[in-house]
């Protein structure tokens, strides 16, 4: 049974979440949903991004994955079928799926041109039920490959947040989500961290907006007493700053968006 999962800043309240799961069903009624998340931020590319890709890896391999966070809806911003290892992306072009992919590998990405695939009527406001949801359901349903769904691209958006920079001196990312603990997770995944060759026990100094916080690496919250600050890679791979039974971004006015470094001629082993 093919698996399609949601993603969106839709809510719950109104019905463009059943609409869209609607539109999956008629098309390929033997199709799993699952949801992800429909209460992302209105909006926030970034955080929908940060939700998919935590949760992509997890799913079974050749999911597909709708994820419609898009304040670009009407434009001239394209709709994209991302082919990844092991899953499928469709949502819009503006770097909400690219998290996700990037880390997973991308091998193509379709731009959806083709009409067979849409609804018959396609509203200027609601393309995550007349584009997005045919063309996964399409998908599933088989009979076609990605390249049908329109021509393949190159220049799509990938967004800053999505890339750390590592240079000699420093390693410069910056705040991707804040969690309901007051964690501040970074856009520095495991695997960009270990390229610094920093291990647990490492002292390192963090340059946080204008402040700079010094903190050991750690590899759990426990590991420090309650309200000590510290650093370690959370359960989605991506660098933190923490408190033990703390909020760390009210104590250190850490917001979605800010600058982070972790300034490696300075670390102390």
């Amino acid at each position: 049974m093919p698996l399609i999962t949601l993603l969106s800043d839709f809510g719950l309240k109104d019905p463009y979440v059943a609409e869209m799961k609607a539109v999956v069903l008629n098309i390929c009624p033997q199709a799993r949903l699952v949801d992800i998340s429909h209460n992302i931020e209105k909006f926030n590319i970034r955080m929908g991004a940060f939700v998919l890709a935590s949760a992509v890896s997890y799913f079974p391999k050749d999911a597909i994955h709708v994820a419609v966070v898009d304040p670009g809806v009407g434009t001239k911003r394209r709709a994209l079928l991302v082919e990844a290892k092991g899953a499928f992306f469709v949502g819009p072009d503006n770097g909400l799926l690219m998290l996700a992919a990037e880390r997973l590998g991308i091998r193509h990405v379709y731009n959806i041109t083709n009409r067979r695939f849409m609804l018959s009527r396609v509203s200027h406001t609601f393309h995550g039920r007349d584009i997005f949801a045919p063309v996964a359901a399409h998908l599933a349903k088989g009979g076609c490959k990605p390249s049908d769904f329109g021509s393949e691209i190159r220049d799509y958006v990938v967004p800053r947040f999505v890339k750390p920079r590592l240079t000699r001196n420093a390693l410069f990312g910056e705040v991707l989500h804040v969690d309901d603990f007051g964690n501040i997770v970074t856009n520095v995944s495991r695997a960009e961290f270990e390229k610094t060759g920093i291990r647990e026990g490492a002292v390192l100094r963090f340059r946080l907006g204008d402040r700079v916080i010094k903190l050991r690496f750690c590899s759990t919250y426990g590991e420090v007493p309650v309200g000590k600050s510290l650093a370690l890679i959370g359960s989605h791979d991506f660098l933190e700053i923490s408190i033990n039974q703390r909020n760390a971004s009210k104590k250190f006015g850490a917001k979605v968006g800010d600058a982070i470094a972790v300034l490696l001629f300075e670390k102390l082993i």
